[in-house]
């Protein structure tokens, strides 16, 4: 340890008092003079423990309703001299201001009060002016300041005073002094998102404290983190680490089966963040069973997800099939206990919360942001464009198609019957690959295309895909349409009773 500095003075100014109290007392114990305000100022009086007040520092009483308590060149002074500065400590001395060295500040929950529906007076008083000036201040002055800057710090600063009779390291300062401006910059941006909810300026800003580092990322030579609340979204329930990969297919069988959110009961089978099986039926387990049937072969080590309640009967086939996650909103008893017989197998019981309502991702030498795709095809947003109306059946098949295709990589074709996925081809260079990919897959696990439906991610720029899917027995079409030559499509499907209908909403995903 180097340039160590022992603790003689204190400014303690805080929201919340929770892990407090030993470190003061410990102060007191090593002779620590206290400054304090407030709130704060009566705390540690209630401890029997002699406190300074800051008015009596300044000559100046807390004004304004509270709003400027520390704001003052005496307390700044005492934080943000030098001691090494011979200028700096003559001018303490000429106007008498104390040495200030260790800051300890916990900030109004800005966070916890926008997230509580407050509101917008209540939340603007929570944003903290004193507080953050202190921290800042504080932590550039870590040559000779210790600056804590939230709660999660206080038992490492306890342990440092302890151990060390109030000596701390310039390393130590340093240290905590980037805690500090984690803290500091996290609140800002907090504040500035707030004001940003209508995306009024062309600016992002992000941050996450909740930092995890993963085994690895995509591949074992790559480095991974995940920063997010996990927690939020998630109860684990059973399981290894989730890994990159894990995390990606999680996060793409969540947006997808909010599709089916408060639907009958639904089951998807995702690989390679695509839904290799889905099924709606009246019961989870027949769900699961159709689910499986799309696709067994790619099921092995996939991401399992479910719209409801996952029981006995349906825990008992899942059991059988090796696979990396299961996902659900709950698990009844028994079928918990099952599925943690794979002592790997990773359960997630999922929680009712709105996801982001932007998509960030990296690209070049920046980010590229853009708004949640919210839309979801329904039945009033479909213009029937050909002789041939579909039936009812036959457009409930088209909608359960599009849900998926809106998650499917593009290029993308999803082929669906009697609300269960028969194939899919995903990510092609090409639609007519897309469709003839689906086609050999369906055929591959003896689906009866005859009377099934087709969605496409966007128009057909020719009629080749409409002529092969009829061909294929595919009975109704759905697409966004917009292609100059949408009319050679319509035209294919007049002359051989192939009903198609059209959104208005294209849904790629790259």
């Amino acid at each position: 340890m180097s340039n160590e500095k022992t603790i003689k003075s204190a400014l303690i100014s805080v929201f919340s008092k929770d892990g407090l109290e030993p470190i003061v007392k410990e102060l007191n114990k090593q002779g620590v003079t206290i400054y304090s305000t407030g709130g704060t100022e009566k705390f540690i009086n209630d401890l029997g423990i002699n406190v300074v007040p800051v008015e009596d520092v300044t000559s100046y009483p807390s004004i304004l309703g509270g709003r400027v308590k520390t704001l003052h060149p005496k307390v700044f002074g005492g934080i943000l001299n030098r001691q090494n500065h011979e200028g700096d400590v003559a001018e303490l001395a000429e106007y008498e201001i104390p040495q200030i060295d260790v800051v300890i500040v916990d900030l109004y929950p800005f966070e916890k009060t926008v997230a509580s529906g407050a509101s917008n007076q209540d939340i603007i008083e929570k944003i903290d002016i004193g507080g953050i000036s202190l921290i800042r201040a504080a932590a550039k002055n870590y040559a000779d300041v210790i600056c804590v800057s939230s709660v999660d710090d206080y038992a490492e600063f306890l342990e440092l005073i302890s151990a060390n009779n109030g000596s701390i390291s310039e390393e130590d300062r340093k240290r905590f002094a980037g805690k500090a401006f984690n803290v500091s910059s996290h609140y800002d941006t907090a504040i500035f998102n707030y004001f940003n909810q209508n995306h009024d300026e062309a600016a992002l800003k992000i941050s996450e404290t909740k930092g995890k580092v993963l085994r690895y990322g995509e591949n074992p030579h790559q480095r991974g983190f995940f920063f997010g609340n996990f927690d939020e979204l998630f109860t684990k329930l059973h399981g290894k680490e989730l890994s990159y990969n894990n995390l990606l297919d999680v996060d793409a069988a969540v947006n997808l089966m909010l599709e089916f959110k408060n639907e009958a009961p639904t089951f998807a089978i995702l690989k390679h963040n695509n839904a290799c099986g889905l099924a709606q039926r009246d019961n989870l387990h027949q769900a699961y069973v159709d689910a499986l049937a799309g696709d067994p072969v790619s099921a092995f080590g996939g991401v399992l997800i479910s719209n409801t309640e996952i029981d006995l009967a349906t825990a008992e086939e899942i059991h059988q099939l090796f696979c990396e996650v299961v996902i659900a909103p709950s698990f009844a008893p028994e079928a918990l206990e099952l599925l943690k017989g794979k002592k790997n197998r990773i359960l997630l019981e999922i929680h009712d919360i709105d996801m982001p309502k932007t998509n960030v991702r990296s690209c070049l030498n920046g980010v590229l942001v853009q708004d949640r795709n919210n839309i979801t095809d329904q039945a009033e947003d479909l213009k029937t464009v050909t002789n041939t109306t579909p039936t009812n059946a036959q457009i409930e098949d088209l909608l359960f198609a599009s849900k998926i295709c809106k998650h499917t990589k593009s290029n993308t074709i999803v082929l669906a019957k009697n609300k269960q996925l028969c194939a899919s081809g995903t990510g092609q260079t090409s639609r007519v690959d897309a469709l003839q990919q689906a086609i050999h897959k369906a055929g591959s696990f003896n689906f009866d295309l005859k009377g099934a439906v087709m969605a496409s991610d966007a128009f057909f720029p020719f009629p080749d895909c409409v002529e092969i899917a009829n061909n294929a027995g595919i009975a109704a079409v759905i697409q966004p349409g917009g292609s100059i030559k949408d009319q050679l499509s319509i035209d294919y499907c007049n002359e051989n009773g192939v009903a198609m209908v059209m959104t208005g909403t294209r849904h790629f995903k790259h």
